[in-house]
């Protein structure tokens, strides 16, 4: 299998394991997951990194229309001939058939749109709150099951932050249960669902290294079907703003860098509700307008006047 074209850009030691890591992926806590060093063949890597889009290519406008922290770009085939060969492999069944060997997930399908997928680099002072991904193919009726996130940085270190991130329960505590530094080559793999709560914690560059962004490849898989008691109604992926640092105790005198956080912390959740009540709005005015506005008008003015 070695020599297929789909199997080719992955590092040989991959392949031969694929059965005995397929066993540490189902096993892992706090959900199935596995992290692979060198999981790309030796010169893809490198190929990809130097093929890589500069920030300003790609889509660093946010949610608020206003330019921001990360780039993303999802048109891959377009960014070089490395990437066209890693797209012409991760589509093919040889390549699928080894994701199922690693995960035990059968009958993934690749997203030929990238849909979130892609290349993704973030700047400093970036973060990524814990959240679930959404459930279904925003366009097809596909469960999403698996991501696989490559990461392309030579240099990083732990303390720099910007490590991927996998929580039990982010409602109940700051601290992740595994954390991950985005090394170079560098591949980590998860089932997507319910409980695959995941994010990255804040890159804080030293000064000597600000010049540096934190660069991954993500690509997500799809089944057309999954086991009935893991399927919940379609959803949007749904985030949890962080909980208050563990250094923060009864006698704690705060300093400088604890209030800027926790300043921090309370702009992001009145973000967040800001964003969720324009949200709210917005569906509220679609409902109104047209004739199905008014035909639900009409059965809102009946249910109140006559429910008595």
């Amino acid at each position: 299998m070695h020599g297929s074209p789909g199997v080719s850009i992955i590092h040989p030691r991959v392949v031969d394991d694929a059965d005995e890591l397929g066993k540490r992926f189902v096993a892992a806590s706090p959900f199935p997951h596995l992290v692979i060093d060198s999981f790309l063949a030796p010169g893809l890597a490198e190929r990809l990194l130097a093929e890589f889009p500069s920030f300003e290519h790609g889509n660093f406008v946010g949610d608020d229309g206003r330019p921001g922290g990360k780039s993303t770009s999802d048109k891959v085939r377009e960014l070089g001939p490395a990437y066209r060969e890693l797209d012409d492999a991760i589509q093919s069944p040889d390549f699928l058939q080894v994701l199922s060997r690693l995960t035990g997930i059968d009958g993934l399908l690749y997203d030929r749109w990238y849909l979130g997928g892609g290349t993704h680099e973030n700047r400093d002072g970036m973060s990524l709150d814990p959240h679930v991904d959404f459930n279904f193919h925003p366009s097809e009726r596909w469960h999403r099951r698996l991501n696989l996130i490559v990461y392309l940085n030579p240099v990083w270190q732990p303390e720099w932050g910007g490590c991927f991130e996998l929580f039990r329960d982010p409602h109940a505590t700051p601290r992740a249960d595994v954390s991950i530094t985005p090394a170079f080559n560098r591949c980590a793999l998860f089932e997507t669902s319910e409980r695959s709560w995941h994010g990255f914690d804040t890159i804080r560059l030293p000064p000597d290294q600000a010049h540096l962004t934190r660069r991954s490849i993500a690509l997500y898989f799809y089944t057309r079907d999954r086991p009935a008691d893991e399927i919940a109604d379609r959803h949007t992926t749904y985030y949890v703003k962080r909980q208050l640092p563990e250094r923060f105790v009864e006698g704690r005198e705060l300093d400088a860098c604890d209030i800027a956080e926790m300043r921090a912390l309370i702009a992001q959740r009145d973000e967040h509700i800001r964003m969720l009540y324009a949200e709210n709005t917005a569906l509220r005015k679609a409902q109104d307008v047209g004739l199905a506005g008014h035909v639900l008008y009409l059965a809102k003015r009946a249910y109140v006047r006559f429910r008595r």
